[in-house]
């Protein structure tokens, strides 16, 4: 019976596993690493960018800024120091009427030249986005005044106006071309008031303009580095959204308030507090310039409490501006 075919062996019947809790099927399964989003990439790599600069603020600044601090508080009497408190600040902000003056008047001239330099160079960047002959010539011929006074060129500029304001003759010859030179404006506030006779505005605003037209070399001037940055936010605009526009009909004045302003509303953010930085920051700044004579000349504790007002003051305008500004901009998702 070798041949014989042999039975199969029974097989013994399985028993059901049970199931297993998650925890036990989490330390059974194999250990898997979790996938970084590329949100997560992009933000560790703009930390890696800017670590050099926090690495520098945390080193170097910070403990500057908390010395300033501490300065503005005490006085020195020989080689003494003493803590006197609010002292200093009283005394930039009751005693020093030059310091108040210099204060009001430059605070006043940035805010009405913000709005002049932001919307002009929206309105340069809108005209240079078109399609002309020589646009990147009017592009490089509108920077130059930012490479100048930038650098060596602007200090040499400043050490020419400060040797012709040397000497007393020198000084009354240069006042008394300043007195000629008012004279010789583009505009004065009458011909303002003849062009504008038929129509109620009020003498400020004629002011104001013919200030902001006397004073178009600056503005174009300080306009340079707001436009670049107009001009990359008209760029990023889609081609097709102005072609569904044309296609609906949308006329060149509606395609602007509906499609164009709301888009670059993220740059008019941007400019306007660039605008207000750069103008407080700027080195012919009065204010500046007055509390870097008093620091020199006067006293070193008072003139680091003006320095922490102006600073509170620069800190409450961004402040402002950027909370007006927030109201109407528009941020594109891309979803």
């Amino acid at each position: 019976m070798d041949n014989a075919v042999k039975k199969p062996a029974k097989q013994k019947p399985v028993k059901p596993v049970k199931n297993e809790s998650p925890k036990a099927a989490k330390a059974s399964s194999p250990k898997r690493k979790k996938a970084v989003s590329l949100d997560k990439k992009k933000a560790r790599a703009g930390w890696i960018f800017v670590m050099p600069f926090v690495i520098g603020l945390a080193v170097l600044y910070i403990p500057i800024l908390f010395n300033s601090i501490l300065l503005s508080f005490q006085e020195y009497v020989g080689s003494k120091v003493s803590f006197v408190g609010f002292e200093n600040y009283q005394e930039a902000l009751l005693e020093d009427t030059d310091f108040i003056q210099l204060l009001t008047t430059g605070l006043t001239d940035i805010v009405l030249n913000i709005p002049a330099i932001v919307f002009l160079s929206l309105f340069l960047a809108i005209l240079l986005n078109q399609k002309m002959v020589g646009r990147a010539a009017f592009r490089a011929i509108l920077f130059v005044p930012v490479i100048l006074s930038t650098g060596l060129i602007d200090q040499m500029m400043t050490a020419t106006g400060a040797s012709s304001q040397a000497g007393g003759t020198e000084g009354q010859i240069d006042q008394g071309l300043q007195d000629e030179s008012v004279t010789d404006q583009l505009i004065s506030a009458a011909d303002i008031t003849r062009l504008f006779s038929n129509m109620k505005i009020g003498t400020e605003l004629v002011t104001y303009i013919t200030t902001l037209v006397n004073d178009i070399y600056n503005i174009v001037n300080d306009a340079g580095v707001q436009l670049l940055i107009f001009l990359a936010g008209l760029q990023s605009i889609s081609p097709a959204i102005y072609e569904s526009c044309s296609i609906d009909g949308a006329t060149t004045w509606e395609t602007f308030w509906k499609v164009t302003f709301p888009m670059i509303s993220p740059m008019i953010l941007v400019n306007a507090i660039y605008t207000v930085i750069d103008s407080f920051t700027k080195a012919d700044n009065s204010v500046m310039s007055y509390i870097q004579t008093y620091y020199n000349t006067k006293s070193a504790t008072v003139a680091t409490a003006m320095a922490w007002i102006y600073f509170l003051i620069v800190v409450a305008i961004v402040a402002a501006v950027a909370a007006l500004i927030k109201t109407f901009v528009f941020y594109q998702r891309r979803d």
